[in-house]
């Protein structure tokens, strides 16, 4: 079943002008009450083209019913979302911008201030000559992650629900907040949502599968110094800044995000604040490997251990926080939802690609809370910056696969 193409890329233009950023410094759920205007709206649309059950909780979780139209018994197939965009970069007053038929080269996002998306620095943009590309205009991201995802859904529902003669369960949908900041799941009735599995579509290009993904924890150090005036400073004074440094500086510098790729793990300094008196630091640490993640805090305590040993007792305080863990331990004994993830990509025209996603997905988490839960392409490009851009093309398919999933346990 075909997607028509001018209406997703109107869905997703309509969306993307919601600013929906999360906050990681809110103690309330959602995080940011914007993410309720686009909630409420997406509510309302699912109401409109005959959606049952739809729900939008206090806490900002968005869920909804497509019945099922057939007497076979099959499993219930969830399709997940989130409405949150990043902190990373302003997701305030986006100005999408269209570039049809894109013919390669330069992409001018911002001529006043000479921002440009280039192939010499994002070569797979080639792999799009021909498509239809939205990109930012350089001064916001663009919130295809993940609003390219629930463009995706809401296509498919629309598309199921306006053809009785497709066949299929019961599907359930949902729309989360905070997904960015960690918290997505946080709230999530999955007793309530009652799907026997579920699928995230919150991947990045044209055929990625994934159901690996990092074990993932935060590190918050709390550096307590002794500032004495300079003069007189020899032998006394602790400069939390220095042994912040001491404390960075002993981690691998080839262990970074910015030195690793593909399967490798890292740490990664996401924040530095303080005086010569008092300093705070955050990290997060990932590896995809159990062993190898627990060894990483190890090192990072030990390392604090040396540093107290070296400027006295209590100098340094580390808190670890462990926020979500590889998938795949969860995955496996339900892989049959892979493979019938990679075979509907392959009705709709899509060449799987399996992928270990270097971060984590509402998936992640909720595979752990008993939902099985992998995560499927959105179409999206270099997100959570201004260089983010969108094959609408790619869009496209990832609606048509999640049509062709729920079809699909019909067929089985």
């Amino acid at each position: 079943m075909n997607i028509d193409k001018e209406e997703i890329m109107a869905r997703f233009l309509r969306y993307a002008r919601y600013d929906t950023q999360s906050d990681p410094a809110s103690e309330t759920v959602p995080s940011t009450r914007t993410q309720l205007a686009l909630a409420e709206a997406l509510a309302a649309e699912l109401r409109a083209m005959g959606a049952a059950d739809v729900l939008l909780d206090e806490n900002g979780y968005l869920t909804a019913t497509i019945p099922a139209n057939t007497d076979s018994e099959v499993p219930v197939i969830g399709l997940i979302a989130h409405l949150d965009t990043s902190p990373d970069m302003s997701g305030a007053n986006v100005c999408p911008q269209i570039t049809e038929r894109y013919g390669g080269g330069d992409i001018v996002l911002n001529e006043t201030k000479k921002i440009l998306l280039r192939p010499a620095e994002f070569p797979e943009l080639a792999r799009y000559i021909g498509q239809t590309i939205i990109t930012t205009d350089g001064t916001t991201l663009l919130g295809a992650d993940d609003k390219a995802g629930i463009a995706a859904i809401m296509s498919a529902a629309a598309c199921l629900l306006a053809h009785g003669e497709l066949k299929h369960g019961k599907i359930r949908i949902a729309f989360t907040p905070d997904e960015e900041i960690g918290r997505g799941t946080d709230r999530f009735d999955i007793r309530r949502f009652a799907a026997d599995y579920a699928y995230t579509f919150d991947g990045g290009e044209l055929g990625e599968l994934e159901y690996e993904n990092f074990n993932a924890a935060e590190a918050r150090l709390t550096i307590r110094g002794n500032n004495i005036h300079t003069g007189y400073a020899k032998g006394r004074m602790v400069n939390a800044l220095n042994v912040a440094a001491t404390i960075h500086l002993a981690l691998p510098p080839d262990e970074r995000p910015e030195t690793t790729d593909a399967r490798a793990g890292f740490y990664h300094l996401t924040a530095l604040h303080g005086t010569e008196e008092q300093a705070t630091m955050q990290y997060i640490i990932r590896d995809f490997d159990r062993q190898a993640f627990e060894q990483r805090k190890e090192t990072l305590r030990l390392i604090v251990r040396q540093v107290n040993e070296q400027y006295g007792a209590a100098t340094v305080i580390v808190r670890l926080r462990d926020q979500y863990y590889n998938m795949i331990e969860q995955i496996l004994p339900h892989f049959y939802i892979v493979e019938r993830a990679a075979a509907a990509m392959r009705r709709a025209g899509v060449e799987p690609v399996i992928t270990a996603a270097r971060g984590g997905t509402d998936g992640a988490r909720l595979s752990f809370m008993g939902l099985p839960c992998p995560n499927i392409f959105a179409g999206g490009h270099n997100p959570h910056g201004k260089y983010e851009f969108l094959p609408v093309e790619s869009m496209q398919k990832a609606a048509e696969v999640a049509v062709e999933l729920c079809l699909g346990e019909q067929r089985q």
